[in-house]
């Protein structure tokens, strides 16, 4: 018989984990072969099941439940991106309620679906862009795709005087985007860009070499340039100190305009004393960005400034396209007949205050109004198209439009 400190060979014995095969059950940590992979954590049947750490071969890491070798109920991931989310898992996938953290700043708050937004979130963007509502496989369900300028076909305002303009953010459906907030929208203008049939050469404005630019193609069936917009607060000279800035400069056209209207402080050849730009006063935008609230935005106390150094107005004499000989520089200014010192309009001259006035405002004429998109970064990488709003500047007792050849009856044969 056998001592009985002797053990049966059939007897049960401890078993050893072969090496290179993850633990079977509990706490353990493996390294996976070829993958580096690591796992330390709880295991069951062979899987890792319960709380554990994995490190990916990228250096991702996750901290949380696993079940049945997958991440499946709460848990922490760093990614390689720098991102971060903390929230519920299933079978490897993001889904629940869940907080992404992005490298860039950006915070997402809400449900997921198979790894991506779906169902009510909120998105605070890097940009300052705040979307609150519905999310559809990854995209915001009420997003804005265009900026739409309220108002008439055609805005009419009188020169020299301030307007507002209320701007949406819409929907495909024309709904506003009343989910989104903080996205930054600029406003700028421009000045019809006219060519003329009799001479080519001839527009509107007259730009130098060095100011030329591409013209801007709007949906009204004519292009634009750039044009400036400028504010009463901006410190700009006042009418009457234009007016005197402006009596040391040559008229354009000796007989046709007062001094003051005619002078390089009104065509910006040169700059007046002081330093300021042509004009007497400084161009610069009103709070020319504005961000949105509950996908609306207006811009307040806009008006068109004088035209810029460069911009050289060319203003229409009577009967300038009915003659061919006529000479395209006797052209000098846009949507206007300049009045003669002989023949005033109204039958009286303007007093000097007045024509300051003048000298320091846009023309009467045809400008266009353009609101852009300019979020930084853009909100979710897309830009939304500019807006554009046809503007209409008029007087009171304005002197008519000259004809262009080739636009509506009258066209000269």
């Amino acid at each position: 018989m056998a001592a009985a400190s002797e053990r049966s060979p059939n007897s049960r014995q401890p078993r050893r984990v072969p090496p290179g095969r993850p633990p079977r059950d509990g706490y353990g940590v493996y390294i996976y072969p070829n993958s580096f992979f690591r796992y330390e954590g709880e295991w069951k049947g062979g899987k890792k099941h319960g709380h554990g750490c994995l490190v990916d071969q990228d250096g991702q890491v996750y901290r949380g439940a696993f079940h049945s070798n997958k991440r499946h109920g709460r848990g922490q991931m760093v990614f390689l991106n720098g991102d971060k989310y903390d929230g519920d898992w299933v079978r490897d996938q993001r889904q629940g309620h869940g907080v992404l953290c992005q490298a860039d700043g950006s915070t997402y708050e809400g449900q997921w679906h198979s790894d991506v937004f779906s169902g009510l979130g909120s998105m605070a963007h890097c940009s300052g862009v705040v979307y609150r509502g519905m999310w559809i496989n990854g995209h915001p369900a009420a997003q804005a795709t265009r900026i739409v300028i309220l108002g008439p076909e055609v805005m009419d305002v009188a020169q020299g005087s301030s307007f507002s303009v209320k701007v949406q953010l819409q929907q495909d459906d024309g709904e506003v985007a009343k989910s989104e907030d903080g996205r930054v929208l600029k406003i700028s203008a421009g000045v019809r860009y006219v060519q003329l049939q009799a001479y080519s050469e001839v527009s509107f404005f007259k730009v130098d070499e060095d100011d030329r630019e591409m013209p801007i193609q709007t949906p009204f069936g004519f292009d634009c340039i750039t044009y400036p917009l400028s504010s009463p607060k901006s410190g700009g000279l006042e009418p009457r100190a234009a007016l005197e800035s402006s009596r040391a400069n040559s008229p354009l056209h000796e007989g046709d305009l007062e001094p003051a209207l005619a002078s390089d402080a009104l065509c910006g050849q040169e700059d007046p004393p002081g330093g300021l730009p042509g004009g007497g006063c400084k161009p610069c935008c009103p709070e020319d960005c504005q961000r949105v609230e509950r996908g609306c935005a207006q811009f307040m106390d806009v008006r068109l400034g004088p035209p810029p150094p460069g911009y050289h107005p060319v203003l229409f004499l009577g009967g300038v396209h009915k003659k061919a000989g006529n000479s395209p520089r006797s052209c000098l200014g846009p949507m206007r007949t300049a009045p003669t010192t002989q023949d005033p309009p109204g039958g009286s001259r303007p007093d000097g205050a007045a024509v300051a006035e003048l000298a320091a405002a846009a023309f009467p004429g045809e400008y266009v109004i353009m609101v852009r998109d300019v979020t930084t970064p853009p909100f979710l990488g897309r830009v939304l198209p500019t807006a554009f709003k046809h503007l209409r500047v008029s007087a009171e007792g304005a002197w008519p439009r000259p004809h262009i050849p080739g636009e509506g009856p009258g066209t000269p044969s």
